[in-house]
């Protein structure tokens, strides 16, 4: 578990995240997170996943890019199928 303190910026009281879960996480600068008070614990997270249209043109996509990419003999389509039987 990483520790980060609480400091100021401007006005608001801010917390730094550390590298490592900035790391895991991905986030970019400026991205939007929901904060939350639960049983008295700060929790943070990206908002609602996205809606499924848009990730079925993300995934329209990434299968119109597997045209010019290889993963040997299993197709990005085949992929995909496969992640709807789930």
């Amino acid at each position: 578990m990483a520790e980060a303190t609480v400091g100021r910026w401007g006005r608001n009281l801010a917390v730094r995240m550390p590298s490592e879960i900035a790391r895991a996480a991905e986030p970019s600068e400026g991205e939007r997170v929901e904060i939350e008070i639960r049983d008295g614990d700060i929790v943070i997270r990206r908002p609602a996943a996205r809606t499924r249209a848009d990730a079925e043109a993300a995934a329209e996509e990434i299968i119109d890019e597997s045209r010019t990419h290889s993963l040997g003999r299993v197709t990005i389509r085949e992929l995909f199928d496969e992640g709807r039987r789930g």
